[in-house]
């Protein structure tokens, strides 16, 4: 290619810094193979549609192959000049196959093949991550499972509220994760949209068949509107956003791995092989990928915000302007998927200070709310309970120990509805497992979660495994 694809409108050439500015080679390489594909589809939809002849349609697909082949041997030289990979691909075809090569691009525009490559790379990039998240809800779901009977404080505001089970509280990410693989899940029925055959905006007036090309690429539909199919890029919102929860969740527990991991907290030591140490400090044992993870997290939120600010005013249809949707979308797949594979690889190698989290859970009276309930079932109003035990906890506070270790003399000064089997209320294990409604923190809750975790699991995996390309 001599000059540009538009060059016969143009009388002088393009500046150099013009072609500079304009260039996102070094962005969208990564599309080379979604650029292929989809070439190769629209090429023997063509020749189904007998636009080409069948002879030309092998060989621009042979001609295809082989630029394919130079791109992942690192054989292309990139070019401002060619501006983007479509471009690149076009040029290095016409090199190979001769004139042929012109006719690739009959009934479509760059502007529907940019869309098509997008939707086709974010098919996979979406699928790789529900593996990933399948991974990490799998690893919580496996240390609930280990640490069954662990109790240790829940909190409210930073300060120790009521104990609850530790595989309790794993679970709960559990749930986190698995809303975000349905998002992702959710995300996919839309980015399953076939764009080709919208051309530039209004479509084109060659006798193309969508609904075939649609089918060699394994899209579930085709777009409906010519002008949305080339300026619609809601499918990267959607995923941005479910991607920027997904990082939300991450930073939330890389919190929780920050403080746990504490002297103050000391309810887990992070593995020697996911911590660093202090370049002056020898006794530092820092908990730098939580702490990385946490910083991360701003950058996917930014990039929804960049894509939104781009989006909102722009007139229908294409406008240069959505050429900045791919570094945001191509960083935050990749910031994600890299925050999620390490978690994935860091979680099994945590090692629980069980009795570091026992003993937390046993001061600070954990069991108020406990001896209100009690004083409740004994026909007082919750009202007056939560007076009364305020009372015994100041009296505890005064002598320096815990609501059980009052004795029976002293607790029932505050109500004589409190008898001996106070003492087995306020015990640890019945504290927790008292708390059977559904969803709460009761070891047969718990167990039972676990079940219907790994059932989701099995499910889930298998609709991702037998999901078409």
């Amino acid at each position: 290619m001599n000059g540009k694809p538009w060059d016969g409108r143009f009388g002088e050439a393009t500046d150099r810094r013009v072609e500079a500015f304009t260039s996102s080679i070094r962005v969208d390489s990564r599309l080379y193979r979604y650029d292929i594909q989809g070439s190769v589809a629209h090429c023997r939809m063509l020749a189904h549609c007998g636009i080409l002849s069948e002879k030309e349609a092998e060989a621009l697909v042979d001609g295809l192959e082989k630029v394919r082949a130079e791109i992942e041997r690192g054989e292309l030289a990139y070019d401002d000049r060619l501006e983007d990979i479509h471009m690149h691909i076009e040029d290095r075809l016409r090199g190979l196959v001769g004139r042929v090569a012109a006719k690739l691009h009959t009934a479509r525009s760059r502007n529907d093949q940019v869309a098509l490559d997008v939707r086709l790379y974010l098919r996979d990039a979406v699928g790789d991550i529900l593996k990933l998240v399948a991974r990490v809800r799998t690893c919580f779901v496996d240390l609930a499972e280990k640490n069954i009977d662990v109790i240790l404080p829940g909190y409210t505001h930073l300060q120790r509220a009521q104990p609850v089970l530790l595989a309790h509280h794993l679970l709960a990410y559990y749930e986190m994760f698995t809303r975000d693989a349905q998002r992702l899940r959710e995300g996919l029925a839309r980015i399953d949209v076939m764009p080709l055959g919208a051309a530039a905006l209004a479509g084109t007036t060659y006798p193309i068949d969508r609904e075939y090309t649609a089918r060699l690429l394994g899209f579930s539909r085709v777009s409906r509107n010519s002008m949305d199919s080339v300026a619609d890029r809601d499918f990267i919102v959607e995923f941005l956003a479910a991607a920027s929860l997904c990082m939300v969740h991450l930073s939330r527990l890389s919190e929780e791995l920050v403080l746990w991991s504490s002297r103050e907290f000391g309810f887990i030591e992070l593995p020697d092989a996911f911590a660093t140490g202090s370049s002056i400090m020898p006794q530092k044992k820092n908990p730098d990928i939580p702490e990385l993870i946490r910083g991360k997290a701003g950058a996917v939120f930014g990039h929804l915000t960049a894509l939104l600010c781009t989006l909102k005013g722009l007139p229908l249809a294409y406008n240069r302007d959505m050429q900045e949707d791919k570094q945001p979308l191509f960083d935050a797949v990749d910031t994600l998927s890299a925050c999620l594979g390490i978690v994935a690889a860091m979680l099994p190698a945590l090692r629980f200070q069980q009795q570091r989290m026992r003993q937390a859970a046993s001061e600070g009276y954990l069991n108020a709310t406990d001896l209100a309930d009690y004083l409740v079932e004994k026909g007082m109003p919750f009202r007056e309970a939560h007076g009364c035990v305020g009372r015994a906890v100041a009296y505890a506070l005064e002598k320096g120990c815990e609501l059980d270790q009052l004795n029976l003399e002293e607790l029932r000064a505050f109500s004589d509805l409190i008898e001996e089997d106070i003492y087995e209320a306020l015990s640890l294990e019945q504290v927790v497992n008292r708390r059977n409604s559904t969803g709460g923190t009761s070891r047969e809750n718990v167990v039972a979660a676990i079940q219907r975790a790994r059932e989701e699991l099995r499910t889930d995996n298998s609709e991702t495994s037998g999901r078409k390309p």
